[in-house]
């Protein structure tokens, strides 16, 4: 058996994303969005970044040319084993990299109503997410899915927590 070749956590995302069929580079944006926006982003720059290097390492081959000169992309043998590596080779912390988690660090240096502002406009966006979250849970009967979606609810509502317990004089 060929080995795989190693794969970074955006290409695995996409390789992942790639097993239910091809896809375009504006399908995938959207599908990584729905299927796992709430605790893992991914940006359309790093999409379209990434296809055509996950194409030169033989991991993607080209499928149908669409409408608009749109690209399909299908997943090739040595992309299902790179990713299968990806996911067995994991099992270390990962870092978390969270924007608000920063600016709440140092929202002490704001003005009393910036910190106001920032904590009122932080708290509607997680509330907004939260019910988000809530309803991927509901509808997910997936057994390796529901856990995730579990942890996505209980992550928007620790940061929610987070935001509640920030000073606001």
């Amino acid at each position: 058996m060929a080995s795989a070749t190693p794969v970074n956590a955006t290409a695995a995302a996409l390789l992942g994303l790639l097993h239910g069929g091809p896809m375009t580079g504006g399908d995938l944006v959207a599908a990584a969005g729905e299927r796992f926006g709430l605790f893992f982003s991914v940006t359309r720059s790093q999409v379209y970044r990434e296809l055509p290097v996950l194409a030169d390492a033989g991991l993607l081959r080209l499928g149908k040319q669409g409408p608009r000169a749109s690209q399909q992309y299908v997943i090739t043998a040595g992309g299902r084993r790179a990713f299968r590596n990806w996911i067995a080779a994991g099992g270390e912390a990962d870092a978390v990299r969270s924007p608000m988690v920063l600016r709440l660090l140092y929202a002490g240096r704001l003005t009393v109503k910036q910190r106001t502002e920032l904590l009122r406009a932080a708290r509607e966006a997680y509330v907004e997410r939260l019910s988000a979250a809530e309803a991927v849970a509901a509808a997910t009967d997936d057994p390796y899915a529901r856990p995730v979606a579990d942890f996505a609810v209980a992550q928007v509502r620790a940061m929610l927590e987070l935001i509640d317990a920030v000073p606001r004089e």
